[in-house]
């Protein structure tokens, strides 16, 4: 009785440590048994709706060159998200555990990061985080992998005034003939 009293608040303060970062593979299957339903929602706040499909789940290896020149290989695991007109399914916890588990045992899926894919206006793909109730569809952007490679100048640090200081040697003083 106690563990169920403490384990959901346990739970909470150690997915605080999931913030900010990509979820991994073995994260989520920590947290499926503790969830009484799978809950997605999109960074903007709205939610995938309840009766959603996970129509896939598989790795993706993408080999690639940067426009550095670079070979770079990312794997990720891949969650489709779908939409159907199905409003009495619910996906239940331990049923997305079971096909996570034997996308493990048949496709030799390993513990990488997560990129859920889902569709809106068109195919997003995105990170996932935790909030202690909710997978959050966290968007991702694009970079450039080589910036120096590419001729773009590192982005300059960003100051307030008041925390320039005032160096003496530099400062301009009345009748200096500085000005």
């Amino acid at each position: 009785m106690l563990l169920s009293i403490f384990l959901p608040k346990y739970i909470a303060i150690l997915h605080l440590n999931y913030k900010d970062s990509i979820m991994k593979l073995s994260e989520v299957k920590q947290i499926l048994p503790t969830l009484e339903n799978v809950e997605f929602q999109l960074e903007n706040g709205a939610f995938v709706p309840e009766h959603f499909h996970v129509t896939e789940v598989g790795m993706i290896n993408k080999n690639f060159i940067d426009c550095g020149g670079v070979i770079r290989s990312e794997k990720v695991v891949n969650f489709q998200l779908w939409n159907a007109d199905d409003f009495e399914h619910r996906l239940k916890p331990n049923k997305l555990l079971n096909i996570i588990k034997l996308s493990e045992d048949k496709l030799g899926i390993e513990d990488f990061d997560i990129e859920v894919e889902y569709q809106s206006e068109t195919i997003g793909k995105y990170d996932l985080e935790f909030n202690g109730k909710t997978f959050i569809l966290k968007n991702k952007t694009t970079a450039c992998l080589a910036q120096d490679a590419c001729g773009i100048p590192p982005e300059k640090e960003k100051k307030n005034l008041i925390e320039l200081g005032i160096n003496q040697n530099n400062s301009c003083t009345p009748n200096s003939g500085c000005c």
